[in-house]
């Protein structure tokens, strides 16, 4: 797609999760059938989902909508979504790709690694909306939009249904535009309307990261180039991460390539730290239960002194239950 230098902001690149479906149609609804923009599309899916299609079909007839496709070239006044199981990236020739690089927040397609390509590949034309949804997936997109030169614009939390998202952003990063769903359109339209900044050099890291979820191989070299060792371990492999050397909000990779922020990684930790509560409580109620037989059956054959001994042992592993059972309700909580 060519355009002049000094042209609008000719590419948006929107993402959200919970609660982004309806903000989402409005915004699309509310632009004119000969917007000069491209947009582009991620709301996070099941790796089978076709429901993304069905909801912006749903919402407008003006404007058409294509299921993205690799190497397919991108048009003023067009719709294009995101597949399953692949990052949805742009290219500086105006073209579409499909990565198949590692999940970024757990997710394929990820928002950050769209609103990532988009900033590398056309700079100050991007403008990045982010909307209703859980967690922080887009805001480090977000931000390496904004320090190519492009504009970011945000639903406001208050108005949306899952506030995390929105809301990391605005604690992260120099927001544009905040608008609640009503009024997001009309403000995206003043946004393309702008005339774009000169381009700048893309920064390294940006690239690299954007390399990586096309799919290049990865290894302890590469992840170097964009991070630098932690204690920590990957939730998707086991690897060990690294820790994301920029100014945006704090993140890891691991050498496989896996990324996500630290609010991400905390979920993960969680819900292992719960599996692990459960199984370690149900190996001790199945204890408790053996230790309590065995008390029986010594004593059914007059052996007192072994069956107090098994009865100490169900007494005591009984309060390790407590102490198990008030963790797992108390990690629930969180």
């Amino acid at each position: 797609m060519q355009t002049h230098p000094h042209a609008g902001h000719d590419v948006v690149v929107i993402g959200g999760s919970m609660g982004a479906a309806e903000p989402l149609r409005t915004i699309l609804a509310d632009m004119p059938t000969e917007v000069p923009a491209a947009f582009f599309v991620i709301l996070h899916m099941a790796a089978r989902s076709s429901g993304i299609l069905r909801t912006v079909t749903s919402a407008i007839s003006h404007l058409p909508v294509h299921v993205a496709e690799d190497g397919m070239a991108f048009q003023h006044g067009h719709v294009y979504l995101a597949v399953p199981d692949h990052h949805l990236l742009l290219t500086a020739k105006g073209l579409i790709r499909l990565g198949t690089g590692p999940r970024e927040n757990m997710s394929r397609p990820a928002i950050d690694a769209l609103f990532r390509s988009a900033a590398a590949a056309a700079g100050p034309r991007v403008i990045g909306v982010l909307l209703s949804g859980l967690l922080s997936d887009g805001v480090a997109g977000l931000d390496a939009i904004k320090r190519c030169g492009g504009l970011a614009m945000v639903q406001d939390p208050i108005d949306a249904t899952a506030s995390s998202m929105p809301r990391s952003a605005l604690q992260t990063i120099a927001v544009d535009r905040i608008a609640p769903a009503a009024l997001l359109g009309g403000a995206l339209c003043e946004l393309i309307a702008q005339p774009a900044g000169a381009a700048a050099p893309v920064p390294g890291e940006i690239l690299t990261e954007v390399a990586i979820a096309a799919g290049a191989h990865t290894d302890v070299d590469l992840t170097a180039r964009v991070s630098s060792p932690s204690p920590l371990t990957c939730p998707s492999c086991g690897g060990v991460l690294s820790t994301v050397n920029d100014e945006g909000p704090l993140r890891y990779r691991c050498q496989i390539g896996h990324g996500m922020t630290a609010d991400v990684l905390e979920s993960q930790q969680r819900k292992a730290l719960h599996r692990a509560l459960a199984v370690a409580l149900r190996t001790i109620e199945e204890r408790v239960a053996l230790v309590k037989r065995m008390a029986a059956d010594h004593r059914a054959n007059d052996r007192l002194v072994a069956a107090e001994s098994y009865d100490g042992r169900a007494e005591e592993y009984g309060k390790h239950i407590e102490v198990l059972r008030h963790a797992i309700a108390s990690s629930t909580e969180d």
